[in-house]
């Protein structure tokens, strides 16, 4: 099956703002750089994607998304993750994807061996929930428009709900490397304490540590 990656990646000056508590405005960008960088890199070695499909407004981001062989799509509008993902989802679409796997930027946690387990499945629509358990940090849909993502607080009912109002059979994976996401204060002290991070993300949060 043709499987594509979609990872939005909002522009580092306005990312992570409900951080500012915790970190300064330079270290915050840096860390969301990291973050996003070593998410791409995982998903662009990753052999069972067809592509990677990056949205973003970030010149960084596209620069590094153009090396590693993934495809850029603009994101002049910068409306929010949902609307950044559906742009993903067209573009995967036109591209020939029969699925497609919408991806964060900031879970840095993330390993090969956790896609393979989650492109295992075969329900139309997966949903894989943040730490929290009711937001959505990765959705995979086949096809790529199965539904439409509507991230955010609340997400993991609103995709459920939509699965079921479509009729198509779907299911929530925990899947712990994609449950981490960072958007606030406590987000980042539970970043801090996990061990397995990406190398950028472990250097930017050092770097950091250091500053405070």
């Amino acid at each position: 099956m043709r499987t594509v990656a979609v990872l939005p990646v909002k522009r580092f000056a306005r990312a992570k703002q409900r951080l500012r508590g915790a970190l300064p405005d330079g270290a915050r960008q840096q860390l969301a750089a990291a973050m996003a960088a070593d998410v791409l890199e995982v998903l662009c070695g990753f052999e069972a994607f067809a592509r990677v499909v990056v949205v973003t407004g970030e010149p960084a981001v596209a620069e590094q998304a153009v090396s590693c062989g993934a495809h850029v799509v603009a994101d002049r509008d910068e409306a929010g993750q949902s609307a950044a993902a559906a742009v993903g989802v067209l573009a995967a679409r036109e591209i020939g994807a029969q699925r497609a796997l919408l991806v964060p930027g900031d879970t840095p946690c993330l390993q090969a061996g956790d896609l393979e387990a989650l492109l295992g499945r075969g329900e139309p629509v997966v949903v894989v929930p943040d730490r929290h358990g009711t937001g959505t940090n990765a959705l995979l849909l086949t096809p790529p428009g199965a539904i439409a993502p509507a991230f955010g607080p609340g997400s993991r009912r609103r995709h459920e709900t939509a699965a079921e109002a479509a009729g198509l059979k779907h299911a929530v994976v925990d899947v712990p490397a994609l449950a981490l996401d960072v958007d606030t204060p406590d987000d980042l002290a539970a970043l801090r304490a996990e061990g397995r991070l990406g190398p950028r993300t472990a250097a930017a949060l050092a770097a950091a540590t250091a500053q405070s």
